[in-house]
């Protein structure tokens, strides 16, 4: 119901406010003051503090002043033009100029009665202003991206801030020819910045990290927990120069621009830790573009109770790790965790007793003990030829880094039906689906169901932060839906969902964990391999014999609080 604004003097929006019934009167005076006292803006003071939601001001604003809302998420922000002010004036008054028309500067406002931002810019940057109205929260993590954005520019580059990146090595750094790209890469605040967000990467947990040329802007992401997100926008005009430095880093060839090239480098950060970055770079419309995989040998290191496997799964996956021959499959799409959950596998099994061969395109973490080899399709060093040359060099263990093709996979077999074990991998999407694949590569369907002991399909999603979480309440017929068993829902089901915008954690999340299918392989499932099952058949029997998909473990994270249902949907619904 409207609430009358008589009894206390009211203007503009904490007026219009007040009439929609969004808050008292009393309130709307107390809030006002309070922000005035506290030099904020009353409009950010009531987002902040949760009185108002920004979409509700923005609507109320729109009505009382006739100005249209736009949302700023959509919009493509002109950095050039952001650079016009200062960061100090940005701040005061909660304002960015987001783009330019001839001599009109137009600045977003989430609050259109703030004429002295529009004044002091107009005074600041000689033209005229005009305000478009965005919402509040959407404003603050623009103004906070793009203030980012201004300090990761090579422009402002402090030297005293950045000295310590002048130590950072590459280990084995090629040397190029002198007349290749040498203007290029001898730049100081290139070098600078790109070491910057190297170490940036490591320190924010990032997996991959992507140097993007377009036509208008240049823009450096990062993979973190599996969501790409963006943390840079250098000048357009160092596109050039961030990739041949890139390249030089990688021991790659710099005058070699038409083709995908790649390379290595192993950062030292001290005399005792270094890091190793695989390397792509692929040329593309507007330069080209470097994409980084941070390699942690860390994570080669991690225990099985790490990985995230329920008990019953871990007891699979260990049974049939030790067995004495047979295939052990892991499966995935790309940065799923399969390297991880391999190499954890190879830990347990690499013994002084034991004879253990790698093929691997690339060999990512090197690992004392294990005869690791590089697979290099140029020098004809393939799956398939390591895999023979292995045969001959008495092996217990055999490890392909990846079944990509007929050779590789007919090998990988014949060596697990000879008393091998051997682990590998496949681009699949679940148990049932691997026995298949290997079928259509043309494996015979004998051969498939004797070889193979166990498939383990996975993912990873991301962990909810303990503290940035609250509990979700959902309706048991919502529950259903989503997969929950009438019998889980009696016994009570808790979610929980992550608390965005905090500073610590800004999307409420913090590191992953993965979800996993682990099938062995039965007798009723090889009958049904011999009798030339599909996947949906295959699938219906792991289902009887108790075997969890993905989505049912996912679900089972959501429910220990691991995760959010959001995020295992995002993950695990195709």
């Amino acid at each position: 119901m409207a609430v009358s604004a008589n009894k206390i003097h009211l203007s503009g929006l904490a007026r219009k406010l007040v009439m929609d019934g969004l808050l008292e009167e009393a309130a709307a005076a107390e809030h006002h003051q309070k922000a005035l006292s506290k030099k904020i803006g009353f409009v950010p003071y009531l987002v902040e503090n949760k009185l108002v939601p920004a979409s509700d001001i923005a609507i109320c604003a729109a009505q009382e002043f006739g100005a249209p809302v736009v949302d700023i998420n959509c919009m493509e922000i002109d950095m050039d033009t952001v650079k016009l002010i200062k960061e100090d004036l940005i701040r005061k008054h909660n304002a960015i100029p987001i783009f330019k028309r001839g001599k009109r500067l137009y600045i977003a406002v989430s609050d259109p009665t703030n004429l002295l931002a529009l004044d002091e810019i107009k005074f600041a940057t000689g033209t005229n202003t005009e305000a478009i109205l965005v919402e509040q929260d959407k404003l603050t993590k623009v103004i906070e991206k793009c203030l980012e954005d201004m300090e990761g520019g090579l422009g402002d580059i402090d030297d005293d801030e950045f000295d310590d990146l002048d130590d950072l090595e590459v280990a084995e750094e090629g040397k190029q020819d002198e007349d290749v790209g040498s203007d290029e890469v001898v730049d100081a605040p290139v070098v600078k910045f790109v070491n910057k967000c190297l170490l940036d990467a490591i320190k924010k947990g990032a997996s991959d990290l992507h140097f993007e040329p377009y036509e208008k802007y240049y823009r450096v992401r990062f993979r973190i927990d599996g969501v790409l997100t963006e943390v840079a926008r250098p000048p357009i005009s160092l596109s050039g120069k961030i990739a041949a430095r890139i390249k030089v880093m990688s021991r790659l060839d710099v005058s070699e621009k038409r083709v995908p090239q790649d390379g290595r480098i192993k950062l030292k950060l001290s005399k005792s830790k270094s890091i190793d970055f695989r390397v792509n770079t692929c040329p593309t419309l507007f330069g080209e573009k470097a994409c980084m995989r941070i390699l942690n040998s860390d994570a080669a290191a991690l225990q099985i109770d790490m990985l995230g496997y329920e008990d019953f799964q871990k007891e699979k996956f260990l049974e049939n790790l030790h067995k004495p021959y047979g295939m052990f499959l892991v499966t995935g799409p790309t940065g799923s965790g399969k390297t991880v959950s391999l190499y954890s596998g190879i830990n347990i099994l690499n013994q002084v007793d034991v004879n253990i061969s790698t093929a691997e395109d690339p060999v990512e973490i090197n690992l004392a003990g294990v005869n690791q080899v590089q697979v290099d399709e140029r020098t004809g060093m393939t799956f398939e030829k390591a895999l023979k040359a292995f045969l001959r060099q008495d092996p217990d263990i055999i490890l392909v880094g990846e079944i990509r093709d007929l050779g590789t996979a007919s090998i990988a077999v014949k060596a697990a039906q000879t008393g091998h074990m051997v682990m590998s991998t496949l681009h699949t999407n679940d148990g049932p689906q691997t026995l298949t694949r290997l079928q259509d590569m043309g494996i015979a369907a004998f051969a498939v169901a004797t070889s193979i002991n166990l498939i383990t399909a996975q993912r990873l999603l991301r962990r909810l932060h303990s503290e940035y979480r609250e509990p979700l309440e959902m309706p048991d017929e919502a529950l259903l839906d989503e997969g929950f068993t009438e019998e889980e829902i009696k016994e009570g089901i808790k979610l929980f969902e992550p608390i965005t915008g905090n500073k610590d954690c800004p999307s409420g999340y913090k590191g992953r964990a993965g979800i996993y299918q682990v099938m062995n392989i039965s007798d009723a499932m090889k009958r049904l391999i011999i009798e030339g099952a599909n996947a949906v058949q295959l699938a219906d029997q792991a289902l009887k014999e108790g075997i969890w998909d993905i989505r049912k473990s996912g679900l089972a994270k959501a429910r220990q609080g691991a995760t959010s249902l959001t995020e295992v949907n995002r993950v695990t619904i195709e």
